[in-house]
C-alpha cells in the first residue's frame, strides 16, 4: 500500500531551492551526471529529486537538511529514488551502499506517493538487472518486491 503525501506551496518552494542549489554546485564544479545520464534535464531531476526527498521526510516526520553532501544519505539514514510515474520501479546501482535502505517515491509537482523501501543488498538481484536505455543498466526493483508501509 502506498501513502499519498502532498506538499504545500511553501514546502515545494523550499525543496525546489535545494534542487537549484545542487544544480548550481554541479555547474560550478563541472560535475557530470552519474550513470551515463544526459544533462538535458538536470534542473528538473534535481528539483523533483529534492521534492521526493522532502515528501519522504514529511511522511517519516524527520528533518530534511536540503542540499546535503554528495553520496550521503538523503533523508535521515535513508536514500530516496523519485520517479514521475506511479508505475515505475526503484532503481539501484551496483555502487549503492548495500547496507542502506532505499525508498521509492513517485509523483511530481508536489503530489507524491511513498511506495515502499528495500535494503540495497536485497534489491541487487540479477533478475532485476536491466538495460532499458543503452549504457544505463541498473537494478530495477519492482514495487512488488518493496517492503510496504504499514499504516
Amino acid at each position: 500500500m502506498s501513502v499519498q503525501v502532498n506538499l504545500t506551496s511553501a514546502e515545494i518552494m523550499m525543496a525546489a531551492q535545494a534542487g537549484i542549489m545542487r544544480q548550481v554546485e554541479n555547474i560550478k564544479t563541472k560535475a557530470e551526471p552519474y550513470y551515463g545520464a544526459s544533462d538535458v534535464a538536470d534542473w528538473q531531476l534535481h528539483i523533483e529529486g529534492c521534492l521526493g526527498e522532502f515528501a519522504l521526510a514529511k511522511y517519516l516526520n524527520v528533518w530534511w537538511g536540503g542540499k546535503g553532501n554528495k553520496r550521503s544519505a538523503d533523508v535521515f539514514l535513508y536514500d530516496v529514488r523519485t520517479a514521475a510515474l506511479h508505475s515505475h520501479s526503484l532503481i539501484l546501482h551496483p555502487d549503492d551502499p548495500d547496507d542502506r535502505t532505499f525508498w521509492l517515491v513517485t509523483g511530481r509537482n508536489g503530489a507524491y506517493r511513498v511506495q515502499g523501501y528495500i535494503k540495497a543488498k536485497d534489491g541487487k538481484k540479477q533478475e532485476y538487472w536491466k538495460e532499458p536505455v543503452k549504457n544505463r543498466a541498473a537494478f530495477f526493483v519492482p514495487q512488488s518486491a518493496l517492503k510496504k508501509i504499514k499504516l
